[in-house]
């Protein structure tokens, strides 16, 4: 940490010291206008921060510490295409996948766009084939079912947009996912498809994931079992960097897509890896998705920080986490079809940023990362609000709702705007003691009963929280959402000094978990090489499975 973040965090902190527990309705009551000071907007977009427990001193004290610890030129760094990923010596640069532009993006000096152009084409050419009925399987039948078998980045985000874009989906096409190496996972997709409509999509960087791999075995059995080997090639294809192994296993080289390593795992559904959205949505409507986020690049590169909508979320985040100790952070879409996005931004946020090593090898001078966990309100409400309400914890929130919906009622749809509203106001108001005894006594019930119920019904409040309003969600708006939260990460990365481009800390169980295959398979071979724990583990299960 250099000598001017550690000044502007020690401002910070001496701030909140001296400010106490700020109560945000107070803050309203003294500022009518806090609402009007404290949102921003990127299109129909617009990004409510004004619930949260901050003065005007708190955001120029952080704004301040992104200047001070280069958030700027860093930015820029990113996007002129630098090896920001300094661990794996190379750019970061998935903006370009969905850079529209015209203009020329650069990695380590060498424009890449020609690239991205013809992997673009080439993934629309695909999509429309199937779409259109011109590429089918070995029977002759049209495809009616895509299954993207993949894991982590390959498969998260992906998933995550097929299903918050399904009324856009082709009539007559489903969009599967499998990422899981429990079997269960492919034998229930596999379960309700016919194999002569079925096209499988490996996606594998290096066609060698273990996840990925068995279930690609596992439905390249399946089509042998129903159709013959000769059908193999008219139903896969590949989103890998290795044709060879895809070769190998069957897949034509005509319908192998590659990507560059400059684009990371989880940045990676703008390009190739959306080749089951782009099929499913078609790409009309995934060039439109490209378009938010190409949106949302713009603001974050040239809005001031003070207007900034990521840098504001990272900011604030930082707020939270390293000034006033608050360890999760939670993402509740009133959006049925955005029920995958929180999982999306865990891998996003928790990958990215679960360091607790800066980017020069040092500890961490302070926390990173916090929890990211959410589900779609109106359920929440009635699960783990209880906790966000009353909870010792106070846990910032993230709502995201859209005034319109899409595909359904439009009654449903008030219920649920007003249902998000009405929780970020209890969260922020809550209710005092002194009003819970004045209803209770308005209800008629007697002073004893008054004093017992009181305490159990009063509420904190002062529980901060964004609003994220839109029109509807649309591809664009899904993608202007992603490509915020992505810059969101690398804010509050160039903050805490760390590189939120690799991920080291998967290896280690993979590793472990390749070494200890052989003793799961095998009931016979010795475990005294094993770690005296996973043996008794082991010798637990063999027991179980040999009663």
């Amino acid at each position: 940490m250099t000598a001017a973040v550690a000044a502007a965090f020690a401002a910070l902190r001496a701030h909140h010291s001296r400010a106490g527990a700020r109560d945000i309705a107070a803050l309203f009551a003294r500022d009518p206008m806090r609402f009007e000071r404290r949102h921003a907007r990127l299109g129909d977009l617009l990004f409510d921060y004004s619930k949260h427990d901050v003065d005007d001193a708190a955001i120029a004290l952080l704004t301040g510490l992104a200047r001070a610890a280069g958030l700027e030129a860093r930015r820029d760094a990113l996007f002129a295409g630098e090896a920001v990923n300094n661990t794996e010596g190379r750019a970061a640069l998935h903006m370009a996948l969905r850079n529209l532009s015209g203009h020329p993006m650069r990695a380590g000096g060498i424009d890449v766009m020609d690239g991205v152009l013809a992997g673009r084409a080439a993934v629309s050419a695909f999509a429309e084939g199937v779409r259109g009925g011109r590429l089918r399987g070995s029977t002759g039948a049209a495809f009616t079912d895509i299954v993207n078998i993949g894991i982590g980045g390959s498969d998260l985000g992906p998933a995550m947009a097929a299903r918050a874009l399904s009324p856009f989906v082709q009539k007559g096409l489903r969009a599967h996912f499998v990422s899981n190496v429990d079997g269960a996972d492919i034998a229930d997709t596999l379960a309700g498809i016919d194999p002569a409509r079925a096209l499988f999509i490996i996606s594998s960087k290096t066609f060698t994931t273990q996840e990925t791999m068995a279930n690609a075995a596992a439905a390249r059995a399946y089509v042998v079992g129903a159709l013959g080997e000769a059908a193999v090639p008219d139903h896969f294809a590949a989103v890998s960097t290795k044709p060879g192994l895809a070769a190998k296993f069957g897949v034509r080289a005509d319908r192998v897509f590659g990507f560059e390593d400059w684009v990371g795992g989880r940045y990676s559904m703008w390009g190739p890896i959306g080749l089951a959205l782009a099929i499913a949505i078609g790409p009309l409507h995934f060039r439109e998705f490209l378009q938010g986020g190409f949106d949302a690049d713009e603001h974050f590169r040239h809005a001031p920080l003070e207007a900034n909508i990521p840098a504001l979320m990272g900011l604030l985040g930082v707020w939270h986490r390293n000034v006033c100790g608050r360890g999760a952070h939670a993402v509740i879409p009133y959006d049925q079809r955005l029920a995958r996005f929180p999982a999306y931004l865990q891998q996003l946020d928790m990958e990215s940023n679960g360091k607790s090593v800066t980017r020069g090898g040092a500890p961490a001078a302070g926390a990173t990362a916090p929890v990211i966990w959410g589900e779609p309100g109106t359920n929440g409400q009635h699960a783990f609000f209880q906790l966000l309400h009353q909870g010792t914890d106070i846990i910032p929130v993230d709502f995201l709702v859209a005034a319109e919906p899409v595909d359904a009622d439009a009654h449903h749809h008030n219920l649920l705007v007003a249902n998000c509203f009405a929780q970020s106001e209890a969260m922020m108001r809550g209710r005092s003691l002194v009003e819970v005894k004045a209803l209770l006594a308005a209800q008629g019930l007697p002073a004893e009963a008054i004093a017992a119920l009181a305490p159990h019904k009063v509420f904190q409040g002062g529980r901060p929280s964004s609003t994220f309003l839109h029109r509807a969600l649309t591809p664009r708006a899904l993608g202007r959402l992603v490509a915020l939260y992505e810059h969101k990460v690398f804010v509050q990365s160039v903050i805490w000094d760390i590189n939120p481009f690799d991920q080291w800390g998967v290896e280690l169980g993979k590793e472990l978990c390749n070494a200890l295959t052989p003793a799961v398979i095998d009931p016979a071979m010795p475990l005294d090489g094993l770690e005296p724990a996973t043996a008794g583990l082991v010798a637990a299960r063999r027991a179980l499975m040999n009663p």
